[in-house]
Order: structure tokens, then C-alpha cells, then sequence
């Protein structure tokens, strides 16, 4: 079943036509990667999806119910995670959570277990510091543990990542992967390599319409690799290699990148094998993610 769906979404800014009949399915516990430009669509989206955007016309189901705009029946279901959550600084973690549910309207003894719960699972257990001295990364582990307070069946994060350094962005990727157990993840990013490593599905929005989507794997491969790295141990036989192969590119110190059909693999390894040129390894050079967006958004 999808946990959420949207046909035909139209939205337009004054003579600028931001979703231009927006067409999504996103599978129930996946965490699915929504990517595209700035500019391309991405926060309209999530914000109709929220119903605090009216459409101008089309239909969002989450979790088989009607999005209604002005209506927040069905934001029960959705947690959200902007790209930039704003807290009571003067808060503790534990307390900002226990505010939270309070209003929420969940039961005191479940908003006490559910919050240690979740300052666990995003490794603020032990904090008891006052919100205002945490840093972007620990804020952003803060925002997820609140958009997931009450139990949301989808989880909307808003580049979550785009400002963070390498180690908290692996935090939160890797806090995002483990609560897809218990509910769909939308991340909506435009790191291709942050996609990669955690989606299963995902969908490329261009001018206001998802132009691709599908599992993360079947798309990497629709663009297959002609190019081929080759890393030889001596430094010397990257220029015998070069000189006898005029295509042959020198990217570092020994290793060399050329393009061709399987004729060229084994012409290169022909070669290697009569000159007895010691190699430490050759392969093909698999697509990335971003490779094929950066080709779907010239066509």
C-alpha cells in the first residue's frame, strides 16, 4: 500500500506555474528520496501535502484520506521536519518533547516513554543541557525526535543534511534508516549521494513534474557505463599505456580511465598481459545517482 499519493497537483505563483499536474506514489516503510533543483517544486509540495497550500487543482491521499486544505485531520498522521526547527531555547531536550505531546494530546505516562525513547534513539539521552548551546547537527536529532512524538505513519523531512558537516550527516541518515520500521520516510534533499545510501525509491521533480522515479538500483543502471578505470603498480607503465592508447586519460597517480565497447577492455588487456604490465586492479566505472539526474534534467 502507499502511504502517500498525489495526482495531477497544480500549483501556480502569480504567471509562475510551480507544479505542473504533480503525479507521486511513495511506498509505506520505505524512506524514499524526493529530489530535485531549488526552485524545482520540492517545499510547495510538502507544504500541500501538510494542507497549509491550497492547490489549484489535483488530489493528496495520506494514508488512504483526503488532503483538505485549511483541514489538519489528516496531519494526525504526518510528522514534519523542516530544514531549519525553531525551539524553545530555554528548554531542555526532555522538556521541549514533554511541551510537545502536551499539546498534542497524548497521555502523560506515554509522552514520558516515548520521549526517552526517542532522545535515545537520537542519541540525546544524556543531554540535559538547555536547547539554545546545541549545535545545527543536534538540533536537526531534536527535530526528528519531535516530528515523531506521536507516532506519525509518514515522516516529512525538508533537507534535512544540506547543512551539516560529514559525521552529522551520517547521524541523521542513519537515525532515518532505523525508524522506517515504524513509519515512511519522504526526504526531500537535493545530496544525490545522501540518496543513495538510504532510499529505496526515489523521484526526480523538474519544472513542477516528477520526470523519473522508481527503485533507486534500476535507476542507477538505466544509464550504463562505457568508462572503465585501470590502476597499474608502476608509475612507468601509465605512460606506455597513454602512448599506445591515444584515449587513455591520466586521472591520478596510477590510474588511468578510457571509454569503449568490451573490444577496448580486452584490447587494453591484450596489451597489459604482452608487455607484462603489473596491475592492481580494473574495472567498470559504475553510474551514480547524480549522473543520471544531472542527464534527465538536460532532456
Amino acid at each position: 500500500m502507499d502511504m502517500l499519493t498525489i495526482t495531477n497537483l497544480k500549483k501556480r505563483f502569480g504567471d509562475k506555474e510551480v507544479l505542473c499536474g504533480l503525479n507521486l506514489s511513495v511506498p509505506s516503510n520505505s524512506v524514499f528520496g524526493f529530489v530535485g533543483r531549488n526552485g524545482a517544486g520540492k517545499t510547495t509540495t510538502m507544504k500541500a501535502v501538510l494542507g497549509l497550500l491550497k492547490p489549484d487543482d489535483g488530489q493528496i491521499f495520506v494514508s488512504g484520506k483526503k488532503v483538505v486544505w485549511g483541514q489538519t485531520e489528516t496531519n494526525q498522521y504526518i510528522g514534519y521536519l523542516p530544514d531549519v526547527p525553531e525551539f524553545y531555547s530555554y528548554m531542555t531536550p526532555f522538556e521541549y518533547l514533554i511541551f510537545c505531546g502536551e499539546i498534542c494530546g497524548m497521555k502523560k505516562s506515554d509522552i514520558k516513554e516515548r520521549s526517552t525513547k526517542l532522545l535515545s534513539l537520537v542519541g540525546l539521552e544524556n543531554e540535559n543541557h538547555r536547547i539554545k548551546g546545541f549545535s545545527r547537527g543536534m538540533k536537526q536529532r531534536l527535530g526528528i525526535a519531535q516530528a515523531l512524538l506521536s507516532r506519525p505513519k509518514l515522516l516529512i523531512c525538508d533537507e534535512p543534511t544540506s547543512a551539516l558537516d560529514p559525521e552529522g550527516r551520517k547521524e541523521i541518515l542513519d537515525i532515518l534508516v532505523a525508524v522506517k520500521e515504524e513509519t515512511t520516510v519522504l526526504f526531500s534533499t537535493h545530496i544525490l549521494s545522501d540518496v543513495e545510501h538510504i532510499c529505496e525509491e526515489v523521484a526526480f521533480l523538474n519544472e513542477g513534474k516528477i520526470v523519473m522515479q522508481g527503485k533507486v538500483s534500476e535507476i542507477r543502471n538505466i544509464r550504463s557505463s562505457k568508462e572503465f578505470t585501470l590502476e597499474v603498480i608502476n608509475r612507468e607503465d601509465t605512460k606506455k599505456l597513454m602512448d599506445n592508447f591515444k584515449d587513455i586519460r591520466h586521472t591520478e597517480e596510477n590510474t588511468l580511465v578510457f571509454s569503449g565497447e568490451e573490444n577496448k577492455v580486452f584490447d587494453v588487456l591484450r596489451y597489459v598481459y604482452e608487455n607484462k604490465i603489473s596491475i592492481q586492479k580494473m574495472e567498470r566505472i559504475e553510474p551514480s545517482l547524480e549522473d543520471v539526474f544531472l542527464e534527465v534534467m538536460k532532456k
